[in-house]
Formats: structure tokens, C-alpha cells, sequence
């Protein structure tokens, strides 16, 4: 297993990081627990959640469970210091989470602290916007995006209220690092020179969905990457399962997640299936598992820091951690890119 920085802290995580947002609703206790045992002893020691999962539904019935089946395997294996654990904060929006209010000083120490009771742990090692309160072209808002409407100066000032109140709970020892997710490149280096104005935490890290089908980061954040060391965690790098090639030709297999959510939040649409097609075609041509490829693409990528897997089986998850043993050919990288440029987002 590759290990990387993240950030310019002293933190360092696997370069596959286990994703748990089924946990909770598409996983039993157990499961869970069975998963990060077997992810613990591949290499990984990285544990991404969020106080919003389990995600498949999002329900005030769910809510925070998949948090709790992570503070009891931490409590029975007394693991925590052999995992770095990231949590995020969930944003507006969602009236079974404090009634649906934005992300500010007051929401974030609440929810910090209710993510450790859950956790059953004394401190995060990254903490993370789940989503910002301005708005963002993320979960397939891209289409219909407008900045324009956004207001300039109430963005800055919570983006500095938001760094104040991670500061302290830097300062009172619950969180470590600083992170985004769903972030633009413009709302990043805000937060970035924030920091550096004020002497707040800086960012360490961005959680932005990153695939063959979606791939945004590419361009200007990729840049800020590069030139402010703040590396991509990717989430959802099979597109939802869908570069597993589970659901061409209309199939819905039993037990999966479009079993539950019908579209998979949108990126279960005819266009997709071309691509797939095609991706999956390269994937024969040179001897690889499609889902490997798919995650090997990703892990070769300069800008990033962990790639975020989940999987609801032992067989997905080995299958997923595997992926860190398979190199692309320069001929497969340019049999990507031809797919790519033929298809260059078709979720």
C-alpha cells in the first residue's frame, strides 16, 4: 500500500481510503465491522463517514448510524490509533439534521461533538464541509450552475466564521486537520488565503466526486492542487457502481444499490451507457477488470490523495482494494483518454 501526505500536515493515509456510507442501511453492524478488519489488514488506514450517512436512503431514521457502527468497532478493537478518521459536517438542507440550518460557528461545534459521542472517540483526525452553504455545481447541479446570484461578501465572512470555529476545536484538540468536499476552485482558495490572512487552519485536503465519467477536478482545481498541496480525496470513483459494469443493458441486480435509489443520484441515465461501453471495452482489450481499471485511472492521478471505495461485499472490497496493484499501460492510459475524448461527461 502507497501511503500520502495529507496536505502539508503530518498526517499520512493510504492511498485507498475506506468508504462507509453504506453502512448502517446496505450493511449490517457486522458488516461493517467485517469490512474494516479486512481493510485495516490490506494496508488501509484511512476511514472516511460523514454524520449524514448512511446514504442509500438519507433518512432522520438512519441518521448517524453508520458514525455509531464505527465507534463500536473502535471501542471493541481499541484500533483508533491505528486509523486516521475523517468525519464531515452535512450542510443545509436537510430538516432531520438541526432543522435543516447552514453550516456555521454554532452547527459545526455541535455537530463535531455529537460525531465523537457517535464515534466514540475524543478527536477527529480530519473534519470536513460536507458541502457549502453558497451552493456548488456538485450531485448534478453542473447543468443548470449560476454563480451569479451569490453573494460575495456573505460567502467570505462565513467562510472566516467556519475557519474560526475549526480553529478551536483545533485548539481544544477534537479535530486535527481541515477539509472541503464539493468545493469549487475559487471557494477553496478562499479558504486558503483566509487562513493564511488570520492564521487559521489551513486545508489540507478536497472530498469532490472524481471518475471516469466525471471528471471537473482535471482542470483548475487540479491546479490549485498542485501549486496549494491540497490533494483530492475522490469519492464515488466507480460512478456509484456503475463502472463495475453491473447495470448495462438496463440490469439492476438484486441487492444493489439502484435496487434502492433508481437513478443513483442521476448518473443512471441513458448517456452513460456508451461511455461504460466503451471503458469497458478498453478494460477486455487489455486484460483488466473494469472496475480495477477505473480505480487504477484515479490512483494514478497526480493530484490525488486517497481514492474513497465502498462496497457492500467481502468479494467488492477486496476486489476495490486490489486495484492498488494494477498499472495502466501507456497503451490503456491512451485508449482512456480516446474514450474520454469522446465522452467527456456523460453523467
Amino acid at each position: 500500500m502507497k501511503f500520502n501526505t495529507l496536505g502539508r500536515t503530518d498526517i499520512s493515509v493510504s492511498e485507498i481510503c475506506l468508504g462507509t456510507m453504506t453502512w448502517g442501511s446496505q450493511n449490517t453492524e457486522t458488516e461493517a465491522h467485517q469490512q474494516m478488519d479486512h481493510a485495516l489488514e490490506a494496508g488501509v488506514n484511512f476511514f472516511d463517514t460523514a454524520e449524514l450517512y448512511p446514504t442509500t436512503p438519507v433518512s432522520a431514521e438512519t441518521y448517524g448510524r453508520t458514525e455509531e457502527f464505527i465507534g463500536s468497532w473502535l471501542k471493541k478493537t481499541g484500533k483508533r490509533k491505528d486509523v486516521v478518521l475523517a468525519s464531515k459536517i452535512a450542510g443545509s438542507g436537510r430538516p432531520h439534521i438541526r432543522d435543516g440550518r447552514p453550516v456555521d460557528r454554532e452547527t459545526i461545534k455541535e455537530a463535531v461533538d455529537a460525531s465523537l459521542r457517535r464515534l466514540q472517540t475524543d478527536y477527529l483526525d480530519l473534519y470536513q464541509i460536507h458541502w457549502p452553504n453558497r451552493g456548488h455545481y456538485h450531485f448534478r447541479n453542473s447543468w443548470d450552475f449560476d454563480a451569479s446570484s451569490q453573494d460575495s461578501a456573505d460567502a467570505m465572512s462565513g467562510i472566516a466564521e467556519k475557519l474560526e470555529a475549526l480553529n478551536d476545536l483545533v485548539k481544544d484538540g477534537k479535530i486535527r486537520a481541515v477539509g472541503l468536499s464539493n468545493e469549487s476552485a475559487w471557494g477553496t482558495m478562499q479558504y486558503l488565503k483566509t487562513a493564511e490572512a488570520k492564521g487559521l487552519p489551513r486545508v489540507a485536503s478536497i472530498q469532490n466526486e472524481y471518475n471516469l465519467l466525471y471528471r471537473p477536478f482535471d482542470l483548475d482545481l487540479a491546479e490549485v492542487s498542485h501549486h496549494e498541496d491540497v490533494g483530492l480525496l475522490a469519492y464515488s470513483p466507480l460512478a456509484a457502481g456503475i463502472l463495475s459494469g453491473k447495470y448495462l443493458d438496463g440490469a439492476r441486480p438484486e441487492g444493489s444499490r439502484a435496487s434502492i435509489n433508481s437513478d443513483l443520484g442521476g448518473r443512471l441515465q441513458p448517456l452513460q451507457e456508451p461511455a461504460v461501453k466503451a471503458y469497458a471495452a478498453v478494460a477486455a482489450k487489455h486484460g483488466l477488470d473494469l472496475a480495477q481499471m477505473a480505480l487504477a485511472f484515479c490512483l494514478a492521478r497526480p493530484f490525488m490523495t486517497s481514492v474513497i471505495i465502498g462496497a457492500t461485499s467481502m468479494e467488492q472490497l477486496k476486489t476495490a482494494i486490489g486495484a492498488k496493484d494494477v498499472s495502466l499501460s501507456d497503451e490503456a492510459k491512451k485508449d482512456i483518454a480516446g474514450v474520454y475524448r469522446q465522452y467527456p461527461m456523460p453523467i
